[in-house]
Formats: structure tokens, sequence, C-alpha cells
């Protein structure tokens, strides 16, 4: 195993990578990059370049060209079940979606009558509802998006029902609310607390509520970063949780066991699986994209075509 690439703390974690995969650097030269999103249908990476309030576009054959711009200052992006792209953005302080045609709808940029902070990750449902967190990164200063007071009474998860309607928040004790996901079978929804950046004494957890209907049961403490703060995270078909921390990737058991960590060279914020086959995993992490052979994908990924070729 490459000592200076994987640092495994379980023997699951050998199941889980490629012992002499490389890590390899696919795009740089941005200021602060978030959000990676893969495509299956267009073949193609979709990830944020904040403070530039560009989003840019990566395929296969090594392109990397602007998507986007101005962005809105967009953030964490995701698919809804019917291939579309979702977008929190900053600067407009809203969860958008971009329909076929190009056209941006917005689909929630208040709650109580009140403007969000500013939507930075979001995850949709199987049934079509859009989960999302808004803590006050892009109004805290005008680097990720434009400086404001809150007007929210605090940093929340919300959720937009099914078909549309108003953003309603489902948790509301965290300090700053980050990366969140849903296990395989939607049973549970894992939720990062970043609020170390405003709060030293908040913990760097990671935080998995039981769902419940269209809400969410009592929390517990699902695992800890070791190094740094969580940010984006991810659940495999198989319910480990890959998250991001200073250091790379940490990989966590179902039962929360730290399971190993793939070592990045920078700041790791986020992360999504994708590839041709589903077997890359993409990270953004400080100012460069990297891509990485893994053997594990996403829950839910469409069976590959036997007569298609590509990355992996």
């Amino acid at each position: 195993m490459n000592s200076e690439l994987y640092e495994m703390r379980d023997p699951r974690f050998a199941r889980l990578i490629h012992r002499d995969a490389g890590l390899r650097r696919i795009a740089t030269g941005f200021e602060w990059v978030e959000g990676p999103v893969w495509f299956p249908a267009f073949r193609m990476l979709l990830f944020s370049d904040i403070p530039s309030q560009r989003m840019m576009r990566w395929t296969p054959d090594g392109t990397c060209a602007v998507f986007r711009d101005p962005s809105g200052y967009s953030n964490g992006n995701t698919r809804d079940p019917q291939g579309r792209l979702l977008t929190c953005q900053h600067g407009t302080r809203s969860v958008t979606r971009t329909e076929a045609d190009g056209t941006v709808v917005t689909l929630a940029s208040e709650s109580g009558g009140k403007r969000l902070n500013s939507p930075n990750d979001l995850v949709v449902k199987s049934d079509g509802s859009i989960w999302f967190t808004d803590p006050t990164y892009g109004i805290d200063s005008d680097l990720e998006g434009y400086a404001a007071r809150p007007e929210q009474p605090g940093s929340h998860v919300y959720r937009i029902p099914p078909g549309g309607g108003k953003a309603v928040p489902v948790i509301t004790g965290f300090v700053q609310p980050n990366g969140l996901a849903f296990s395989p079978d939607e049973s549970l929804l894992y939720v990062a607390e970043s609020g170390g950046s405003h709060d030293s004494s908040a913990p760097p957890v990671i935080r998995v509520f039981p769902v419940v209907g269209d809400s969410l049961g009592p929390e517990r403490e699902f695992a800890r970063i070791e190094d740094g703060r969580p940010d984006g995270i991810r659940c495999d078909a198989n319910g480990n949780l890959w998250s991001s921390a200073r250091d790379g990737v940490s990989v966590f058991a179902p039962d929360g066991t730290l399971l190993g960590k793939i070592l990045v060279p920078e700041t790791v914020s986020n992360l999504c699986f994708g590839g041709e086959r589903g077997i890359r995993l993409f990270i953004t992490a400080t100012t460069s994209v990297y891509m990485i052979a893994v053997n594990a994908r996403a829950a839910g990924w469409p069976a590959p075509a036997s007569n298609r070729r590509g990355n992996g």
C-alpha cells in the first residue's frame, strides 16, 4: 500500500480502495473550489470556484472550461431525480435549479419572511424533497458573497417539499451546518458541523438523524474528524460515509468506525463519486480538483452500459 497516500485504521478499508491507485490532480489554479457533482448523461464534472464567482466544467478528455460566469457565488451542487442541476448560491442567498433550456429558477431564498443566510450544500431525497444547509459563510465577508447581517435567528437545515413550496427548518441546533448526505435507504440523514470556524467550542462532528416521514428523530454523534473540520460528505452504496477533512478524505463505516484516510496535499472541501462507471472519487481541495479510483460507488448509481468505454 502507498503509505504516502493511504492511512489504514481498519482492515475493512482495504476493500474500498485500490492499493496502487494514484491521486491525480485534474485541474488547478482556482481560489477555493467546492460543490463537485458528476453528470453521467453528459460525462462531465461541475464544480464551483466560489471567490471567483465561476462554475467550472471538467470532462474526461482533460478539458476544463467555464460553465457559468457569474455563478452567483455558487457553492454546493447536486442533481435532482430528473437530472437537473441544483445549486446553493451565496450571492443571491438562494437555492436554484437549472432547467434543461438553461433557465435558472429560484426554489428558496427566504424562510419565515426573512432572507436566508447563504445556502451552502444540498441533497435530494428520492421523493423529490430538497434538504439544504444555511450557515453564514457567504455573508460573513465579501470574499464568498456579500457581507450582511443575518436575518435568520440561526444557521439551520431546511427542507423544500416535493414539487416545491416554502423552505421549512428541520434542524436548528447547529453552529454552522455544512455538508449533508442520506444513507442508501434514506433512513438516516448525516450532517456535518463546521462551527469551529466561528466557535472554538463547537466540536468537529458529523451528526446523524433518523428520518421519520417528513421530519427527523433525535440526533446522535456519528463521528469526529481528527484533523480540521468536516465539510462535504457522501455515502457510498454500502453505507460508508466519506468525509472531507484538512488532511484528506476520512472514510467511516456505517457504525462510525474510522476505516482509513485518503491523504490529499490540500485541505479538502468536498467530494463526489462519478466517472463512466461511478468508481472515481472526485475531490475538491482548496485550489485544485483531484481524482482517484476507488472500490465504491454512490448509492443508486446507474448500471454501466456494456458497450461504452470511458474513464471508469
